[in-house]
């Protein structure tokens, strides 16, 4: 009785976070498929009942997981602002951001993202990474807009420049080649920007 009423107690909202990005750290080289609890204690040099103390069950945790690597930042809310972008803000903003992705320990976050991508795929009542992704589109949608591109071109380029933005960095945690990967990415923003540019300034006029 005196284990139960323990495991229902809050957790500690200070060590939380901090155990949270232990965990993210403990996975940048492992499948999150494989996650336990008896292996994760035990790398963590903490006991089972802390991780059940602080995160539930093992689904509660990996939803805890997924949450954090999908809101991580990377950049895209201070490009994807409507209320302050400017054409060469839009373009800086989005290779800065593609440079961002490229430092060593959030090109691994993006395959953990992938793989919970993947996982969540077949899991309808789990919509984490999804939700997170179309919250991404609107945004890149209402800045285009906002630059002067009428909503239905605005939803286009803003799907067509995140998906080339996800699939070249797909590519990029699959062969590790940095040069490739940026050389593409610049061509993508070439085509993107020759595409966008003539809307805004008929926008404009």
């Amino acid at each position: 009785m005196r284990y139960a009423l323990r495991v229902t107690r809050q957790a500690d909202p200070a060590k939380k976070p901090a155990l949270l990005e232990q965990i993210v750290d403990y996975l940048i080289d492992k499948p999150l498929s494989a996650l336990t609890f008896r292996g994760l204690a035990s790398a963590l040099n903490v006991s089972s009942f802390t991780l059940v103390y602080h995160f539930g069950t093992r689904d509660d945790l990996v939803r805890e997981i997924i949450t954090a690597i999908a809101t991580r930042q990377r950049g895209f809310e201070t490009v994807f602002d409507p209320a302050t972008v400017t054409i060469d803000s839009y373009f800086v903003g989005l290779r800065k951001t593609f440079d961002f992705t490229l430092v060593p320990r959030n090109r691994a976050l993006q395959r953990l993202e992938f793989e919970a991508q993947m996982l969540e795929a077949v899991a309808p009542d789990h919509a984490l990474t999804r939700i997170a992704h179309e919250e991404l589109h609107a945004r890149a949608r209402n800045t285009l807009v906002a630059l002067g591109l009428s909503r239905p071109e605005a939803a286009v380029e803003a799907q067509l420049i995140i998906d080339t933005f996800y699939g070249i960095q797909v590519g990029l945690v699959v062969s590790g080649d940095v040069k490739r990967a940026t050389a593409a990415f610049d061509r993508a923003l070439q085509y993107h920007r020759e595409r966008v540019a003539p809307l805004v300034e008929s926008g404009a006029r």
